[in-house]
């Protein structure tokens, strides 16, 4: 490959040492807490919760386009035309997060909601009323609005004109983000572009199963990532010019992280494809921003390599220019990361043909089998992988600020209330992310879960992941908390951990009149150890037990070494 090899020994070396951590270490509990300014939150996006799908003035997105449409394939052909109808029901939502007391709410705002055909021109005042009303009432409860500016919900109008694949939309993408920072930045000062832009390359333009449902796995996804990096990069820097100084906020972008390991430590290849992985996933939205402004190299090399045995004379990734990789490198002022699973990954060749994402790769991806499974295939709860992608966020991009700003479990919604895995997935990732914080140095800032049940995208209504329990068959869509709810308000009300009191180390005297005392039986044999022992006591207590000569026997042993004070009892 033409990639340099000490690059890929380094990454190499790097998923070697996390992985041979001692599985003692992972397995034992961390009493500890956070730094007092760690940012305890709850997220939602706009579609998954808001409903009010039309409501005055709101445009189609391209999530109402795709659910409206018979045979979507979503559970039980459900939209999220309704959703938790937190358009309709801001003071419910509001209360909620006061009574949690959570220091941060993570939202993003609809695209299609402020600006209904995307562009400015269409504006939707009404849209920026429900939002102003909504980051005013966070701030009167001295909570921190964390807003991202787009979560996957695109104007069906801007899709109408080839939607990301559109070099158009990193202009069109940057007027909307700059009205956003103009209109909300004098009190948002927490801000990432967009989520998940990986999850939308791939799913969206790679297998088709998200909007805009596009299935051109070897080529469409490239193209759109790029056009997302740039956009987000464009965006940041139209913060940085115009609003910074003034507002002082920090911008960033929400990505999607698993962590991997290989199937076999002792075989070079799954070593290589453990780091491959890592890069594919990761890497190819977060090496470009907070390196050195271009893809990694082994992401690079890989389709490279494909795309020449398949006859093409240049490689499918498209590739930045000088002036491009400036303008990408540093657009992040910390790193928000989601994560919810850790895999294992074994090499493999991948097949040539058809040209894809996938099969770039080179590598195959299955279950921790010893880890606790969850409602959704794939995705265990592997908790001490979330101490590792910590340390490896921090050794691969410089030791940034990191926020967690997704981490749930899939609960099947008829466990309602008593959603016991997840009580188990907040004590334990929170305790990983802890040791991460604690014992390893890493600069974690804050963390978040869902703070609702809500439209799951492709799950639709089948799974829950909030700490709120939300009956979607009636009308007044009630909050209710689970028992998780009640767990998490303890654990941010004690930021972190504390050592309960059976683990405390209890220092003190018995009283003077407290007999020490060693003890024996009959039918034990007294050994010459036992003999020596008995030298350093002065008193010492006997049980005659049943056999009156062995008793004889320990007696006239101990008058001989001198016990001065001998009693029968």
């Amino acid at each position: 490959l033409l990639f340099n090899k000490h690059i890929v020994i380094y990454h190499t070396v790097h998923v070697l040492i996390l992985c041979l951590s001692k599985k003692f270490d992972r397995q034992m509990y961390h009493y500890g807490h956070f730094s007092q300014d760690f940012l305890w939150g709850v997220s939602s996006s706009a579609y998954q919760i808001e409903g009010g799908w039309n409501a005055e003035g709101k445009g189609p997105s391209v999530w109402d386009t795709f659910t409206q449409t018979p045979g979507s394939g979503i559970p039980d052909n459900v939209t999220g035309d309704i959703a938790c109808d937190s358009y309709n029901k801001l003071k419910e939502d509001l209360y909620m997060l006061q009574a949690l007391k959570v220091k941060s709410y993570r939202f993003s705002l609809s695209w299609s909601r402020i600006f209904p055909n995307g562009r400015r021109e269409s504006l939707n005042q009404k849209g920026v009323d429900y939002y102003n009303r909504l980051i005013n009432g966070l701030l009167a409860r001295k909570i921190t609005p964390m807003v991202t500016i787009y979560h996957w919900d695109l104007p069906q109008a801007l899709q109408d004109i080839g939607g990301w694949q559109n070099v158009q939309m990193i202009d069109i993408f940057n007027d909307y983000c700059d009205f956003c920072f103009a209109i909300f930045g004098d009190r948002v000062k927490f801000w990432m572009t967009m989520n998940d832009p990986q999850g939308l390359a791939w799913l969206g333009y790679g297998t088709g199963q998200i909007p805009p449902n596009m299935e051109e796995p070897g080529t469409a996804p490239y193209e759109v990532a790029h056009n997302l990096i740039k956009a987000h990069a464009t965006a940041y820097h139209t913060y940085d010019k115009t609003y910074r100084a003034s507002q002082g906020g920090m911008v960033s972008i929400a990505l999607n992280a698993e962590w991997v390991e290989p199937k076999d430590i002792n075989v070079p290849r799954d070593l290589v494809a453990a780091d491959r992985a890592m890069q594919f996933h990761l890497g190819w939205f977060a090496h470009p921003i907070f390196k050195n402004g271009d893809y990694p190299e082994a992401l690079k090399a890989q389709v490279l390599v494909k795309s020449e045995l398949q006859g093409l004379k240049t490689s499918r990734l498209p590739s930045f220019t000088e002036e491009e990789k400036n303008l990408v490198k540093g657009t992040a002022d910390m790193f928000c990361v989601n994560h919810y699973t850790s895999r294992i990954v074994t090499h493999v060749t991948g097949a040539i043909l058809p040209p894809s994402y996938q099969n770039d790769r080179d590598y195959t991806e299955e279950d921790m089998t010893d880890q606790p499974t969850t409602a959704i295939e794939l995705t265990r709860a592997v908790s001490f992988g979330m101490r590792r992608l910590l340390n490896w966020i921090k050794e691969e991009y410089g030791d940034p600020d990191i926020y967690i700003t997704e981490n749930s479990v899939s609960t099947p919604m008829e466990w309602a209330y008593d959603d016991i895995d997840r009580v188990f997935l907040y004590k334990t990732y929170i305790d990983e992310a802890l040791k991460a914080y604690e014992l390893d140095g890493i600069k974690v800032k804050g963390y978040a879960t869902y703070l609702m049940d809500s439209f799951q995208f492709f799950h639709g209504y089948q799974l829950g992941f909030g700490l709120h329990y939300i009956d979607f068959n009636n009308i007044h869509r009630p909050r209710i908390p689970k028992f998780s709810a009640h767990l998490y308000y303890n654990i941010m009300k004690d930021n972190g951990f504390s050592l309960p009191d059976d683990e405390k180390m209890l220092y003190g005297e018995f009283k003077k009149d407290f007999i020490w005392s060693s003890a024996t039986a009959s039918y034990q044999e007294l050994s010459g150890d036992e003999v020596h022992h008995l030298r350093l006591l002065d008193q010492v207590f006997i049980c005659p037990a049943v056999c009156a000569v062995q008793t004889i026997f320990y007696l006239f042993i101990m008058i001989f070494f001198g016990v001065k004070n001998i009693k029968l009892t």
